[in-house]
């Protein structure tokens, strides 16, 4: 996903050079894998002739707050506050790092009561 979010309208041949150093693969491997992804509705893709041309459905951030939304319940019972309680408690995420996230979510939240002046 990594690529294909670096270089929307990518081709296969273009994830499997990108890839090549660290993990080598058929062409024919990474076709199935953004296949799959495609499956999954995290790319789509144009046809340029013979080619597939292929991007990401959603940015990279609306991917990542889906999969920690299935974390949360999935493992939390829904609860976001007993995933955060469970990143302090193992380090993850130190108090410090805790703080500076809950003063950006207090002045998002003070934008929202503004703007719904």
């Amino acid at each position: 996903m990594r690529m294909v979010w670096r270089q929307p309208d990518c081709t296969a041949d273009d994830v499997r050079t990108a890839l090549a150093a660290d993990h080598p693969m058929k062409e024919s491997t990474v076709r199935t894998l953004l296949r799959r992804l495609e499956a999954k509705g995290y790319v789509t893709h144009d046809v340029d002739g013979r080619t597939f041309r292929y991007r990401a459905v959603n940015a990279p951030e609306a991917v990542a707050a889906s999969a920690v939304r299935r974390i949360i319940d999935r493992f939390c019972n829904g609860s976001v506050e007993q995933l955060l309680v469970g990143l302090v408690d193992s380090q993850i995420v130190d108090r410090e790092e805790l703080r500076r996230l809950a003063a950006r979510i207090g002045a998002r939240r003070g934008r929202g009561k503004e703007q719904a002046k």
